[in-house]
């Protein structure tokens, strides 16, 4: 049960950040300042929580190699979606943030494989922190857009449903696997959100809030060293 609730408060950070756009708009210096903060904080989770401690289980190299997979291969479907959803405005950014979160929420869900929600504090409280914002940005577009602000929020419960879904899949249908092999796919995992962390996050975030984006990126960082330091 606490597993289920933990993916269910990290998604519920989308639809209260499609409501925040929708309803109240999301200043984009306010919002680059906050998708680059949870970038930082993601780095740094991703590094403690997943890709560390692969390396105590397969060897280095190995761990590297599945981290430049999981980045190779986003980078190219994230060319992909591009492609497809060029000009696309809040509807392009909401399949870009679906895009971006299956591997955050795969990584997520194979996080709490044996372990309890303090252990991946960090990484939970920095896919919360990237949701709120993107979504507000978008909902904020599509309003713009001229969205009805009902047809809004159905379209990010949805993104949300898939979101969870594929939290669940990484938790449920990978309980068993072997510690080798649970190991690489969290690097997979981490290598593509790193990849949409460098081409998606701080890029944008930087056009909307400037030289700030670094502060925000430390802080994230300093940020994530607390969260884990609750976990222990």
């Amino acid at each position: 049960m606490t597993i289920f609730l933990v993916i269910a408060v990290t998604t519920a950070a989308l639809l209260a950040g499609a409501a925040w756009g929708a309803l109240a708009g999301m200043g984009k210096r306010v919002e680059g300042f906050l998708v680059a903060l949870a970038g930082g904080a993601l780095i740094a989770s991703l590094m403690s929580e997943l890709i560390e401690p692969a390396a105590d289980v397969i060897a280095v190299p190995i761990v590297g190699l599945w981290v430049l997979v999981g980045a190779v291969g986003f980078t190219g479907l994230d060319w992909g979606l591009e492609k497809l959803t060029s000009g696309g405005g809040g509807i392009g950014l909401a399949l870009a943030v679906t895009f971006d979160g299956i591997p955050e929420n795969l990584a997520l869900g194979t996080a709490l494989i044996g372990a309890g929600p303090l252990e991946v504090a960090a990484l939970a409280g920095s896919i919360f922190l990237s949701n709120l914002p993107e979504a507000a940005g978008a909902g904020r577009d599509m309003v713009q857009d001229g969205w009805k602000k009902g047809r809004v929020m159905a379209l990010w419960g949805g993104v949300a449903a898939i979101l969870v879904a594929a939290a669940l899949a990484g938790n449920l249908l990978l309980r068993g696997a072997p510690d080798d092999t649970l190991s690489a796919i969290r690097c997979v995992a981490a290598g593509a959100v790193v990849a949409s962390l460098a081409t998606e996050v701080f890029p944008g975030a930087f056009r909307e809030d400037s030289y700030w984006t670094g502060v925000a990126v430390a802080i994230g960082l300093v940020l994530s060293l607390l969260l884990s330091a609750l976990g222990g």
